[in-house]
């Protein structure tokens, strides 16, 4: 898929931003645009030009997720279950096992899958007026596209599920102070923020940047004894790289990096 429609997708310098852009929608997800974005992430996999990741959205709005309207036309010719196993949680584990680092870039509010959009990326740089809200309790629905599984892990059980049953919307500082994201800026230092942390990133050794994040997901279910087998046989591939032999030879030299992700 060449040409999108519901998304923005543009690389430049290492860095590829898809932007949701359904700003008059609030940026909520359609099936066409949930086709656009697995297949802008599929991009990203796959091009080794590309070093980094920021996922956005256009206007007001990071993305208020699903669009009700196409919901309820989607549950009369399958089900509610076959839905979100097509779509929203491919999304999410598209993003997750990307092994390439992403941001989400929260520009307003981020609800429902959106939030579990945003929570499935590894950093969240959020505007001052950005908020955030599970919101699938006020319409009698359980929390889905990961967001459970991403807030028991980030809240704890009890904050969790106050989080979920009360309909809650946390404010940018209140999320920041929750952990929920990395860092808060100002609405028009948002954009800037952002580039700024995924040029860094797309500046780093790729390879070792995504075995981190693997190890890091599998530390989650694994006891130490594990952890450390893993960590080993992880290492064992990172020093493998040409990047770590850069590492060791600009350290030698008493120089900076030039890393080439790979």
């Amino acid at each position: 898929m060449s040409d999108y429609e519901h998304i923005g997708f543009t690389i430049q310098d290492g860095v590829a931003t898809i932007t949701l852009n359904r700003p008059d929608r609030l940026n909520s997800l359609t099936q066409k645009m949930t086709r656009e974005l697995l297949d802008a992430i599929k991009v990203c996999g796959r091009d080794d030009a590309i070093r980094a990741v920021v996922v956005t959205g256009a206007g007001k709005g990071f993305c208020a997720g699903q669009d009700l309207a196409e919901f309820q036309e989607a549950v009369g010719t399958t089900s509610v279950s076959e839905h979100l196993q097509g779509g929203f949680n491919r999304i999410v584990l598209s993003l997750y096992e990307l092994e390439k680092p992403v941001i989400a870039s929260v520009n307003g509010v981020a609800a429902g899958a959106g939030l579990g959009v945003v929570l499935a990326c590894d950093l969240r740089i959020a505007s001052e007026k950005a908020s955030f809200t599970a919101a699938f309790i006020g319409i009698g629905l359980v929390p889905d596209s990961g967001v459970s599984w991403f807030l028991h892990r980030q809240l704890g059980p009890a904050r969790a599920f106050e989080f979920l049953v009360t309909g809650e919307r946390l404010s940018a500082a209140q999320a920041l102070g929750l952990g929920l994201v990395n860092r808060v800026a100002t609405t028009d230092d948002l954009e800037s923020a952002t580039q700024e942390l995924a040029a860094r990133l797309a500046q780093g050794p790729t390879r070792g940047i995504g075995l981190t994040k693997r190890v890091l997901h599998r530390a989650a279910s694994l006891d130490l004894a594990q952890t450390l087998a893993y960590e080993a046989l992880s290492q064992d591939i990172a020093h493998a790289t040409a990047d770590h032999r850069e590492g060791v030879a600009a350290f030698l030299e008493k120089r900076p990096p030039q890393f080439k992700g790979v």
